[in-house]
């Protein structure tokens, strides 16, 4: 029988204490993010106040001397450690401020000045997506409360692209029990929708999108009535360049079937995508690499790190008061919040020169010569876990002399060389386009060509996997470049 006893045991045991959560959660948070999580973090700690930008260089001595604080010394030497190489010095540009007789300084990183609405980047406006450009258009329409009422679900029913998702028993039913609308009602009320702009938008189908436009242009159009014909019944047979047969079934002349098949080339194929309703999305690199005469050299962006500091009247009444408990809290999380942010910097920096140290040959000739690297290469060069570095590479972007590219791009697979050594996917992808834009248009190269083209130059690749980088490039195959390339004038 079992005896209940107590014994003494010795283990290890990894806690994840907050401090340590909370550098994580920042350390995978983007640029953005990280901005807005800091202010929040300020409107909710008193203990902590956003650093005003130092601008030094214009102030006498004596004012200088009372701008300085020793919290003031300990992040500046904390941003000494975050930046490799010289420090890029930001210009300083002058506002005055009539309306209050003020006027100050402020570097490109002040919208960590507090002032959002004086240093406002971005406009928040947007622009209409297709629906509610439709809607505008409807009310201007004098139809009747009903029809209005339908004519709203119908436009809810068209995708981005400007087609009609819903079919229209579907469109009468999800108007019941509140409307009880006949399917001759969801028709006439469709095409009033399909009346509006842009052109072509509530069809149902590639056919009647082209019907849609070609039916706007001037009845003395040239060829109108056989561009329609095309659109409607033909369409399968201008795909697969059936010319031939296509003029025998329309029964009209070669310039004609030309004149018909340019208008329905010049109509376009998602009405709704011509429309930009997408708000802009603005990148904002992390660090930027530069050359130097020693090399590349990484830095980080200071306009994106946040820049606080502890508020030090209220440290002063904590350090005299045993009371405050909630203000000592307070205290240690700011502290913990600038040490999480210490580390996210340094972190990042450790990183981008890791990438910039083993992607140096693509900083100098280009995607050709990318090297093959995955995040545990860099997770042993750093000395740090493989999620970490994931984390640190997702959604940060680095600014170089070739553009602006996310972290994540100089990771890539690797495929064995005829000479053992290894060549990324991103190096056999940018071949693959460069053969293919030097090819010639009258006899393009088709996928095995690539993959025996690539296999003579040491870069042995199945044919599928040709197709494959290539269908990720969005290039047509062969047989489309060669009947696009025909087309041409």
């Amino acid at each position: 029988m079992l005896k209940p006893s107590l014994q003494l045991r010795m283990g290890q045991q990894l806690t994840m204490t907050p401090q340590l959560q909370q550098a994580i959660r920042l350390l995978q948070l983007p640029a953005l993010d990280l901005q807005a999580h800091v202010r929040e973090t300020l409107e909710t700690n008193v203990m902590l106040e956003a650093e005003e930008d130092s601008a030094s260089d214009g102030l006498p001595e004596a004012a200088r001397e009372l701008e300085e604080s020793p919290v003031r010394e300990d992040y500046a030497e904390l941003d000494g450690k975050s930046t490799i190489g010289d420090q890029r010095e930001e210009p300083e540009v002058e506002i005055a401020d009539e309306a209050w007789g003020e006027r100050s300084t402020a570097a490109f990183d002040s919208s960590w000045s507090g002032d959002d609405d004086r240093n406002a980047d971005f406009s928040d406006q947007r622009a209409l997506t297709l629906q509610e450009q439709l809607i505008e258009q409807l009310e201007l329409a004098k139809l009747s409360a009903v029809d209005l009422a339908i004519a709203r679900v119908i436009a809810d029913a068209i995708s981005d692209d400007g087609y009609l998702q819903d079919d229209l028993q579907a469109i009468r039913a999800s108007l019941l029990p509140e409307i009880s609308a006949s399917t001759a009602d969801v028709e006439r009320l469709l095409a009033a929708v399909q009346s509006m702009e842009p052109a072509g938008v509530g069809a149902r189908n590639l056919g009647e999108c082209i019907a849609l436009q070609l039916r706007q242009l001037d009845a003395a159009t040239p060829a109108r009535e056989i561009a329609l014909r095309i659109a409607l019944e033909f369409l399968d047979l201008v795909a697969s360049q059936q010319l031939a047969l296509l003029r025998r079934q329309l029964r009209c002349s070669e310039s004609d079937l030309e004149m018909a098949l340019a208008l329905v080339r010049s109509c376009h194929p998602r009405p709704g995508a011509a429309l930009n309703c997408g708000q802009a999305e603005y990148v904002i690199p992390d660090v930027f690499v530069r050359r130097s005469e020693h090399g590349w050299i990484v830095e980080v962006n200071q306009a994106t790190v946040p820049r606080v500091r502890v508020n030090q009247t209220y440290a002063a009444l904590i350090s005299r008061s045993p009371d405050h408990a909630m203000l000592r809290t307070q205290l240690q999380e700011a502290r913990w919040l600038m040490r999480s942010l210490e580390i996210r910097n340094e972190t990042l920096v450790k990183v981008a020169r890791c990438i910039v140290q083993r992607q140096t040959s693509f900083f100098e000739r280009g995607e050709e010569a990318m090297q093959p690297l995955i995040l545990k290469d860099v997770a042993e060069a750093v000395e740090m876990h493989e999620s970490t570095i994931s984390r640190v590479t997702t959604a940060k972007y680095m600014h170089t002399p070739r553009g602006v590219f996310e972290f994540r791009y100089f990771f890539s697979s690797h495929v064995a060389a005829a000479d053992g050594t290894a060549m990324s996917s991103t190096a056999i992808r940018a071949k693959i386009r460069k053969l293919i834009a030097q090819e010639n248009s009258e006899n393009p190269l088709s996928d095995s060509k690539l993959a025996e083209t690539l296999s003579a130059e040491g870069i042995p690749v199945a044919r599928r996997t040709v197709a494959k980088y290539r269908e990720g490039m969005q290039i047509a195959p062969s047989s489309e470049r060669k009947r696009a390339a025909a087309r041409a004038p």
